[in-house]
């Protein structure tokens, strides 16, 4: 199971192109030569980049929805709606689609994010609106509702 880590910056330059940075780069080195995934975040305006394992493992839970059910049908056309294939080049450039530059609205300073399976690809003011806690007592409200039952304890340890 794939589990990147970090948040990283870059640049996109005048044609779609962003570089990835090494430390994320070292990470991805398996999947660099299957290539990439990249889409719509679903509740977000920023795009996801799943490397082709991870999105092979992905549709295989979506194709498994029934497709004669009208909601499943509507939610995998949007699901799936401006998904592009896409690969990092010799020099490590990774070119997005000039539309989800624009559903981002991506300019020059880009912020990728790991989260576990993906990266998200955010305009870096918007990702650090996104992750500047307004109110941390809320978001450790938020944390303690998801997270505070989960801990588990390993075998033999009390």
């Amino acid at each position: 199971m794939l589990n990147l880590t970090g948040s990283y910056e870059c640049k996109l330059d005048a044609k779609g192109r962003l570089m990835m940075p090494t430390a994320l780069k070292k990470q991805l080195i398996p999947e660099l030569e299957g290539g990439f995934v990249v889409k719509r975040a679903l509740f977000d305006k920023c795009l996801e980049l799943y490397p082709i394992a991870q999105w092979d493992l992905l549709m295989q839970k979506i194709n498994k929805l029934n497709r004669f059910n009208k909601k499943n049908n509507d939610f995998i056309r949007r699901f799936l709606a401006g998904v592009k294939i896409v690969e990092v080049d010799t020099t490590g450039r990774l070119l997005v689609p000039k539309e989800l530059v624009n559903f981002a609205n991506l300019e020059k300073d880009i912020a990728l994010s790991a989260v576990g399976e993906f990266v998200e690809i955010w305009d870096k003011e918007s990702y650090e609106k996104t992750i500047t806690a307004e109110d941390d007592e809320k978001f450790g409200n938020m944390a303690q509702d998801i997270m505070g039952d989960t801990i588990e304890i390993p075998d033999g340890l009390s």
